[in-house]
């Protein structure tokens, strides 16, 4: 870390607004990666692992000793940085991250489900739509801001989205849409894509992989199709999403979940690093990292939706050229995660046009600078 890392954010600065007209000739930001790690809690992010989980019947952990070598510190801003190197060494010194309930940042879902469905769609529209009240919901009536991109003469052909989850092409309405969704254990490079041998490689992963999960492959595989994908398209608008800390959660692993969590921080960080390697996407580039709903407390940890306390609290980090060092907020207005839509227009310098395209969509989040 540098220094004592994160400085408490002044309200004033926390009130920027999330976009000035006047800058936009300025903005640096020409491609957005918009990046999940399914249900990951805000108390895993800010204090790192939760000393009484570690516990074969608390949290279903084989091995406690490893665990707590791994993961434990007893001062917490050690212990978070220990999970997630990444995200405390670099993206909350350089850019800004929301949702620390403990300095009085809420970051809050506003559909009343606490689900992943109606979280990512929330997400990606900006807006709550009560009728979608389940994981089994038909393609998305309702126009994401990656579709709405996707018709921009400029990012046509360049919008893309990657998951672990085999819903994800009805979330983003993939046949409508006309971008490039590939999910789940689909190999993610079909046809004449697959005949290149280091994607065939990626094929043969997903092809050959024990399926533990039916509707969910693993983030490792995934991760290798993400930079494989970024080789052949080039896209300028990427969603990543990362589903091991949801399922693992689910199924009474706390180890298993802490191990996913610093491995999706590894794998953020790869990406980063990859991307800051090839011209197109070096000091151009933004990066947005959230998660789809939050989960319980206390033996509820492992579960989320309707009737879950807590399962509506998330958080928001934010890293590119055109956000500010603001560091991890304190205090302030609650954040919500319907104003991520208009964020990812916003650091491309189109917030004003998707809001009016889509006017139901919140505002964004207040990350860039006047």
């Amino acid at each position: 870390m540098r220094g004592r890392l994160l400085c408490a954010v002044a309200l004033a600065a926390v009130a920027l607004p999330a976009t000035a007209p006047a800058a936009h000739a300025q903005r640096r930001t020409e491609n957005v990666v918009i990046i999940t790690t399914d249900g990951l809690r805000w108390q895993e992010l800010f204090r790192g692992a939760e000393r009484r989980l570690i516990d074969r019947r608390a949290g279903g952990v084989a091995d406690t000793t490893a665990l707590l070598r791994d993961f434990w510190r007893e001062d917490p801003a050690a212990r978070r940085a220990r999970l997630f190197p990444f995200l405390w060494g670099e993206v909350a010194a350089r850019g800004v991250v929301f949702g620390n309930q403990d300095a009085g940042s809420i970051a809050r879902i506003t559909n009343p489900y606490r689900f992943s469905y109606p979280g990512y769609a929330e997400l990606f529209t900006g807006f709550a739509d009560p009728d979608i009240n389940s994981n089994a919901f038909p393609p998305n009536p309702n126009v994401t801001v990656l579709e709405w991109l996707a018709r921009q003469p400029r990012f046509r052909g360049r919008v893309g989205a990657i998951g672990t989850w085999d819903v994800f092409h009805n979330i983003f309405n993939a046949q409508r849409a006309g971008i490039d969704v590939r999910d789940g254990w689909d190999e993610p490079f079909p046809g004449d894509e697959g005949r290149d041998a280091r994607r065939a490689m990626v094929n043969d992963l997903y092809r050959t992989g024990l399926r533990y999960w039916p509707e969910v492959a693993f983030d490792a595989p995934m991760q290798l199709a993400v930079k494989e994908y970024i080789r052949l398209r080039r896209p300028r608008v990427l969603f990543v999403g990362y589903g091991e800390t949801d399922e693992w959660a689910h199924g009474g692993r706390y180890d298993l979940t802490l191990r996913s969590a610093h491995q999706v921080d590894a794998f953020i960080r790869d990406l980063w690093t990859h991307l800051e390697g090839i011209p197109q996407y070096r000091g151009r580039t933004t990066f947005i990292i959230t998660t789809d709903h939050g989960r319980g407390s206390g033996a509820a940890w492992t579960d989320h939706g309707r009737e879950v306390a807590g399962a509506e609290d998330i958080w928001v980090a934010v890293l590119g050229p055109d956000t500010p060092a603001l560091g991890e907020v304190r205090g302030g207005a609650a954040v919500q995660q319907a104003q991520v839509a208009a964020t990812i227009a916003a650091v491309l310098g189109l917030e004003a046009e998707f809001r009016a395209a889509s006017p139901r969509a919140a505002p964004a989040l207040p990350v860039l600078r006047r």
